[in-house]
C-alpha cells in the first residue's frame, strides 16, 4: 500500500527527483500517442475512474473475506492451528495486494487529471470568442470541483484500509508466534475492533464507489 512518508532519506529523495522528469516525460509521450488514434485526456481519465472505482470494490470483497476468515479463527475449536493461520495469512496478504491497487489506481486517475486540466485551462485561451471561452471557463471551473469531490471521498476511503491492515498484520503475527488455543482467546478481543473497520471501510468505499459513477456521468 502507498504510504506517505515525510522522512524519506536524502538518497530516496535525491531519486524521485531524477527519475520525476523521466516519468513526467513518458507521460507526455503516452497521452501524445494516444489522441493520435483518437483516444483523448477525457477518454482516459473515465477509464482511469472506472478502473479506480473497480479496485476499490474488489478491495471490499477482499477485505470481507479476511474478515471471515478470522471470524473463522475464533470460532476454532480444534484443529490444524498452522493452517489456521496460513489462511489468516494468505487473506492478509491479499488484502495488501488489494491496497496497494486501489491506491496506485488513484495515483492514476491524479496523474491524469492534471494533465487534462493543464491542457484545457492553456486551450481556454487561444478561443477568439469572448462568449465561447467564459462557458469553457465554467465548465472547467465545474468539472474541477465535482473532480475535487470525488478524489477526496477516494483518498478518505483508501484511508480506512491502513487501521485494518495493520490491525490484521498484528493479529497474523500474534497467531503466528503463538499457535495454541491461548492464542485464540487473546484475540477473541480484537475481532470486534476489526469488524467496526472494515464495516467503516465498506462504508467509505460505498460512498467512493457513488461519487466515482457521478463524476464518470458528467464526463460523458
Amino acid at each position: 500500500m502507498a504510504t506517505h512518508d515525510s522522512q524519506r532519506s536524502p538518497l530516496l529523495s535525491g531519486v524521485l527527483l531524477l527519475t520525476l522528469p523521466f516519468l513526467m516525460s513518458c507521460q507526455s509521450l503516452y497521452y501524445g500517442s494516444m489522441e493520435k488514434v483518437g483516444v483523448h485526456k477525457r477518454d482516459i481519465m473515465v477509464s482511469r475512474v472506472e478502473k479506480a472505482r473497480d479496485a476499490q470494490g474488489e478491495a471490499q470483497e477482499q477485505f470481507q473475506s479476511a474478515l471471515e476468515q478470522f471470524s473463522t479463527l475464533i470460532d476454532y475449536d480444534g484443529g490444524n492451528l498452522q493452517n489456521v493461520y496460513e489462511d489468516l495469512n494468505d487473506e492478509y496478504e491479499d488484502c495488501v495486494g488489494a491496497a496497494g491497487d486501489v491506491s496506485s489506481r488513484i495515483d492514476a486517475v491524479e496523474d491524469v487529471a492534471s494533465a487534462l486540466f493543464d491542457e484545457w485551462e492553456k486551450e481556454i485561451g487561444e478561443y477568439g470568442s469572448a462568449r465561447l471561452k467564459a462557458d469553457s471557463q465554467k465548465k472547467l471551473s465545474d468539472t474541477k470541483k465535482r473532480y475535487g469531490v470525488m478524489l477526496k471521498s477516494l483518498r478518505s476511503a483508501e484511508a480506512t484500509m491502513d487501521p485494518v491492515l495493520t490491525s490484521l498484520k498484528d493479529n497474523v503475527l500474534y497467531l503466528k508466534h503463538n499457535l495454541n488455543a491461548q492464542a485464540i482467546g487473546a484475540l477473541r478481543g480484537e475481532f470486534g475492533d476489526i469488524r467496526r473497520d472494515i464495516d467503516r471501510l465498506v462504508i467509505e468505499m460505498n460512498q467512493a464507489i457513488k461519487e466515482s459513477d457521478s463524476f464518470i456521468a458528467t464526463l460523458r
